[in-house]
């Protein structure tokens, strides 16, 4: 993954909270360079358009998230642990990065490289559970497991976000209902999903 410039990720950043915040028609130049901290000329020189930008920012975030979550996972062998993190991960990163979590919650479905980071973790984790008969489900399911996996998690998002929830709560709730829809018994689902979460590993 190519690195970005100073003024690359000061404009990545400041395109991801606007577009988290009014959507990504809403945006302008002016706005862009006033949010970043830069010149109107430094924006003309980094981005194309604003489609373009957008497609940028959501790549960049979702092979982040994904080197970051891979890091981390690097001792978990489990594949019902490494779900439940990924999860609970997700979710503590919303919390600690409400506009990260905001620009997922309003994109995830319709973008695909977002849509690859929800699911390219959980999909190698759910096939390597089945198949070593820790979890429960047809093969010819897996889409549909994988939509639920997302799905779930993005709803917990929605309710850290709107301060329905605690991280901690809906993470581990969200965690222990999916782990449980695929088989794992209650009292081992609690625990899995209640155990001490890894930290997100930092980039590079």
């Amino acid at each position: 993954m190519k690195p970005l410039s100073p003024s690359q990720r000061r404009i990545h950043q400041a395109a991801l909270r606007l577009f988290a915040e009014k959507g990504v028609s809403q945006v302008n130049i002016s706005d862009l360079a006033q949010e970043a901290g830069v010149a109107r000329g430094t924006i003309y020189n980094n981005v194309e358009n604003m489609e373009q930008l957008f497609k940028q920012v959501a790549s960049q975030l979702s092979k982040e998230m994904h080197e970051r979550i891979s890091k981390s996972f690097a001792d978990l062998q489990d594949p019902a642990e490494r779900l439940a993190s990924g999860i609970r991960l997700f979710i503590r990163r919303t919390h600690e990065e409400p506009q990260w979590g905001a620009f997922l919650s309003r994109f995830a479905m319709s973008d695909a490289s977002l849509r690859e980071m929800l699911s390219s973790q959980a999909t190698s984790d759910l096939l390597s559970g089945l198949q070593a008969g820790r979890y429960s489900f047809r093969q010819e399911q897996l889409i549909a497991v994988i939509s639920l996996v997302a799905s779930a998690t993005l709803g917990a998002i929605f309710l850290v976000i709107e301060g329905l929830k605690t991280w901690r709560e809906a993470g581990s709730d969200t965690a222990e209902l999916v782990l449980r829809s695929l088989g794992i018994e209650e009292e081992e689902a609690r625990r899995v999903a209640t155990t001490d979460l890894p930290a997100l590993a930092p980039l590079g």
